[in-house]
């Protein structure tokens, strides 16, 4: 770290979460969180375990460092989401930073669901989300990303978002991805090659068995909303634009359903 980021007070939070099975239900095994990063635990029943993810700073900026680990035991299913959209402001110096890390133990399954990232301009954030899966383990994420608020007459016009994901399976890399907006950000995503013009964005990745399975639902539920599909051998990959974070919502939600087996998105995720 260097003397300026000493002197300046920065926003540090680790919190680590472990499950094990016990009587057929999800239970508790490890729970460590550290400075800005909490970690609530809503009643659940049935048999699964949600664990809701704050970060009360209140946002993130430049020299922000947030560490998130978990660890899915065999048997047990987690989802992990945020209690409200992660912020990502103006940056004046540095960049902020989140890792996320999860391990699924066989036969176990894990969602990764937070809500929206939103970028606000000049903004400076990078992120890593590292998982390793067992033969047999389910894992489903979604990521959205907001280049500032259209309602509130914001955008991004400047700054940086770096976006890494390392996908591995019985030690093998199956998915790996990198994103990043750099300079001018209004001028990128104009393009047609990269959102055409829109504010919103996310990915859909989903592993699992039965994941071509899922292949024509998805694009029948894509098919009008800006959004496409590709499958390859046990993983499913989606991609959905939209104009603003209402209508990315409107377009994720029934994706998310459809891979959650018909459960809806967690009830933190209401409007």
């Amino acid at each position: 770290m260097t003397a300026a980021q000493q002197k300046a007070q920065r926003a540090r939070g680790t919190g680590r979460l472990a499950t094990k099975p016990f009587g057929g239900r999800t239970r508790l095994h490890t729970f460590y969180q550290e400075g800005c990063a909490k970690i609530r635990l809503p009643r659940s029943f049935d048999g699964t375990m949600e664990a809701v993810l704050i970060n009360t700073a209140g946002g993130l900026t430049g020299g922000d460092h947030i560490d998130w680990t978990f660890d899915v035991a065999s048997g047990t299913h987690l989802t992990a989401t945020t209690q409200a959209c992660e912020r990502a402001y103006k940056a004046s110096a540095f960049t902020a930073t989140v890792e996320t890390r999860i391990t699924v133990g066989a036969g176990a399954r894990a969602d990764w669901l937070p809500q929206e990232t939103i970028l606000f301009d000049r903004s400076s954030l990078s992120r890593r989300l590292e998982v390793d899966l067992a033969h047999d383990a389910t894992f489903l994420a979604v990521e959205a990303i907001l280049l500032g608020r259209k309602a509130m007459g914001e955008r991004m016009e400047t700054g940086l978002f770096r976006d890494r994901w390392r996908i591995r399976r019985a030690g093998k890399l199956i998915h790996a991805e990198e994103a990043c907006f750099t300079g001018d950000v209004a001028g990128l995503t104009e393009e047609r090659a990269v959102l055409a013009g829109g504010r919103a964005f996310a990915t859909v990745l989903f592993c699992g068995g039965n994941a071509e399975a899922h292949l024509e639902p998805l694009r029948r539920l894509l098919e009008a909303a800006e959004g496409w599909v590709s499958h390859w051998q046990d993983k499913l990959v989606a991609r959905v634009v939209a104009a603003d974070g209402f209508a990315l919502r409107k377009k994720l939600i029934p994706v998310i359903s459809h891979l959650r087996n018909g459960a809806s998105v967690p009830k933190v995720w209401t409007l």
